[in-house]
């Protein structure tokens, strides 16, 4: 079991839940972050700490949602992994409450 990023992280990448991963889980992308479900130990600080709702555990994923586990196990293998604070990216604010992003990914 394992936390999931959502597509509500894409153009935010907040970053409130790196430094709150006990495990280093996560990997920074260019529009939103990822969790290694390899070393998520799903004790879901991360999902209480993100600003927006963004993450979200296994078992609680909507059907909507559900592709998002295997982006993140993807993604996580091509990513790098977070050291260190992630910075907001700049126009987070303005896409913060969005919904159904997951298109804009590139």
């Amino acid at each position: 079991m394992s936390c999931v990023v959502t597509d509500r992280c894409i153009r935010c990448r907040y970053g409130d839940c790196v430094t709150a991963c006990p495990v280093n889980a996560f990997h920074v992308g260019p529009e939103f972050l990822v969790i290694d479900p390899k070393r998520c130990i799903n004790c879901t600080t991360c999902v209480v700490v993100c600003p927006i709702g963004a993450i979200v555990p296994d078992y609680e994923l909507t059907d909507e949602q559900r592709p998002f586990a295997a982006l993140n196990a993807k993604l996580a293998q091509l990513y790098p992994r977070a050291n260190g604070p992630v910075e907001p990216l700049p126009d987070a604010d303005q896409w913060a409450m969005e919904s159904d992003k997951a298109a804009l990914l590139r």
